[in-house]
């Protein structure tokens, strides 16, 4: 059977995108050769430019230990290299969180490793990645399969130390291999590994990271704070031989199940290692009802759709996808889920996009196309009523211009009075932001550190991020009451318009709190969780509390700016497509003035002011083309939907 590529549904969603970037930037030079261009519509796009150029795509695999995360990751992609490139042996071999991208500002491809002693300091994983000198640097040969092999070990490294290091590390000591004496054991040596090389799927954007099991995710709060709630997919791994363990339900049920409802990732299970269950002598009906089994029976104990659970073996995928050995690679059933891959993660990610990119560009993209509609309706009325009126077409293009002024008048009247809106919304927005300033943020934090760093008892901790939540609540109800007045302010505007011009109606852009209070609820959630988990943590793991709190409140931190410039941008934005509306209508209409001024010359002659208006609407009707082209091209439908099905996907060929 032939296959669909990865690469080529990548490379179309990529493509897809080059044309949408394509299009705005053509839009924008439009905009200035048509005097149409104004500060609010340049923002505005180059905030759609820029969403376009750093959009990636995050795949997440998380598991217990020995589930096969990384082998399948080696069979989804890096099979063309002829073996593992991953290290995936029998044991615990990721113990350090992995990410794999490409840098393009990078001259060349490395592994850089976060030594584990920098858990001892609050500093995030985030904030650490903007400083290189804590991080080791090995060069990456991509040519070199044993050179990548060889620097690709280095991630699974362990170091022995005693066990009370371990523990002010973040460790629990009964999680870990003993070093060989009962007061040292082994932990990872690394604390995160970024990979970056350049491989097809990485270079257009997709982005992996690899998860060791429960441990590290209890001990790595920014993991399940920070790096699983920002992936498009979470690929849970499970054993086919094991079927769902006490610990993959801990897993599931402390840092993945809520995801779905709280982020926009999409969570799929795998039942790995399918190959344990094939038996020659049974026969394959026996071995299918076997998986079928297995697969609906972990999808209910999960709580998810049994499509959902991908029965698969990625040893066997990964050795067909090296042989060449198809019927091998079907049995395997890894198509399955780069099917789902495809189909699922690329077409979230392509209604994502036309949400925040290409609905709002083609918004503008009609309003100026409906501008220049008008005045060529204008320009051909006219060149008929002076055509009929040959002897007084003097006098009559004095009553056009006065027309032409009139409606000028009325537009610039229009935009001022949408101007003083504007400062009104705009004194609107001071109030949203001063309901969530960050000296108010800072005030709440200030409070929560004293409480933490006076509380002994688990009972002070517990109170103390009660609070703090609490008084975050409070503010983001203050904000939905004046974000209320702003979106019924809005809407009173909006009406008007859409009252004036039937034609032209335009639904109010609304500020909306509800993501932002349902992220809020989700780390409070995850603060309870620990706080549960604190009766049973050593009490000597003072360090983790710190580091757990301290991530936290980088993620309090991060969705507070996030609100506050969406607060920001919203107030200044919210009324751009009305007043780019009256602008656009006022700069057309004071071209036409000059055209009419230019015609009504008295040494004109009939014949040649025909001329003028003829080649004035050509002019128009070009321009007008042109926008025609790119609303064509801006609804082109993204790939996924273009092909109204979805082909499977297979491994990216190293090119």
């Amino acid at each position: 059977m032939s296959m669909e590529r990865l690469d080529r549904q990548v490379d179309a969603y990529v493509a897809w995108k080059r044309d949408l970037i394509r299009e705005i930037t053509r839009y924008r030079s439009w905009l200035a050769h048509n005097r149409l261009d104004s500060e609010a519509v340049a923002a505005r796009l180059e905030r759609a430019l820029r969403v376009l150029r750093t959009d990636h795509i995050t795949l997440a695999f998380v598991g217990e230990y020995s589930r096969g995360k990384t082998e399948l990751i080696n069979s989804l992609f890096f099979s063309a290299y002829g073996q593992r490139i991953l290290p995936s042996r029998a044991g615990r071999t990721t113990m350090c969180p992995t990410e794999l991208l490409f840098d393009p500002r990078a001259e060349r491809s490395y592994i850089r490793l976060l030594p584990i002693e920098s858990r001892l300091e609050d500093t995030s994983i985030a904030q650490l990645k903007r400083t290189p000198r804590h991080w080791l640097n090995l060069p990456l040969d991509p040519q070199d399969p044993d050179s990548m092999v060889e620097a690709f070990t280095q991630v699974a490294l362990t170091k022995a130390m005693p066990v009370e290091q371990a523990i002010q590390l973040g460790f629990d000591p009964s999680a870990l291999e003993s070093a060989g004496s009962a007061d040292a054991v082994l932990v990872p040596a690394w604390r995160h590994a970024v990979v970056n090389f350049d491989h097809p799927l990485l270079r257009q954007g997709l982005r992996i990271l690899d998860t060791p099991g429960l441990n590290a995710l209890g001990s790595e709060p920014e993991l399940t704070l920070s790096m699983l709630p920002n992936a498009q997919a979470i690929i849970f791994l499970l054993s086919a031989d094991t079927g769902v363990t006490a610990s993959d339900m801990q897993i599931w049920q402390q840092h993945i199940r809520q995801l779905d409802e709280d982020t926009q990732s999409s969570l799929f299970a795998v039942l790995n290692k399918i190959d344990v269950l094939w038996d020659d002598l049974a026969g394959e009906d026996f071995v299918h009802a076997a998986i079928a089994e297995i697969q609906a029976g972990t999808a209910q104990q999960l709580g998810i759709d049994s499509a959902d659970v991908l029965p698969l073996s990625a040893k066997q995928a990964l050795m067909a996808k090296i042989r060449g050995d198809q019927a091998l690679l079907e049995r395997s059933r890894l198509e399955h889920l780069e099917k789902l891959l495809a189909q699922r993660i690329l077409a979230q990610k392509e209604h994502q996009l036309e949400d925040q990119v290409v609905h709002q560009v083609l918004a503008l993209v009609q309003n100026s196309q409906q501008v220049l509609k008008l005045r060529l309706e204008k320009v051909i009325e006219q060149r008929d009523l002076l055509a009929s009126h040959q002897q007084g077409s003097g006098q009559m293009l004095l009553e056009l211009t006065a027309r032409t002024r009139h409606d000028h008048n009325r537009h610039h009247k229009r935009l001022l009075d949408l101007r003083t809106n504007q400062r009104l919304l705009q004194r609107q927005g001071e109030l949203l932001r001063a309901a969530i300033r960050a000296e108010r943020l800072e005030e709440h934090l200030a409070r929560l550190r004293r409480s933490l760093t006076g509380s002994l008892t688990t009972l002070g901790i517990n109170l103390a991020i009660l609070h703090f939540f609490r008084s975050m609540e409070q503010d983001l109800g203050i904000l939905e009451q004046e974000a209320e007045r702003a979106n019924k302010m809005v809407a009173a505007i909006y009406r008007r318009h859409n009252e004036e011009n039937p034609l032209h109606g335009i639904d109010p852009p609304q500020f909306l709190l509800v993501p932002y209070q349902r992220e809020l609820k989700s780390l409070q959630g995850k603060a309870d969780q620990f706080r549960l988990q604190l009766k049973t943590l050593l009490t000597e793991q003072r360090t983790l509390t710190r580091r757990f709190f301290a991530t936290l409140v980088q993620e309090v931190i991060g969705l507070h700016q996030r609100l506050r410039q969406e607060a920001e941008q919203w107030s200044g934005d919210a009324l751009t497509p009305l007043l780019q509306f009256s602008l656009e209508h006022k700069q057309q209409l004071e071209t036409h003035i000059l055209q009419l001024k230019a015609l009504a010359q008295e040494n004109q002659q009939n014949s040649q002011r025909g001329q003028l208006l003829t080649r004035y609407s050509g002019e128009l009707e070009q321009q007008l083309a042109q926008a025609g082209e790119m609303l064509r091209a801006l609804r082109r439908p993204a790939p996924i939907r273009r092909q109204g099905k979805v082909v499977s996907l297979s491994n990216a060929q190293i090119r």
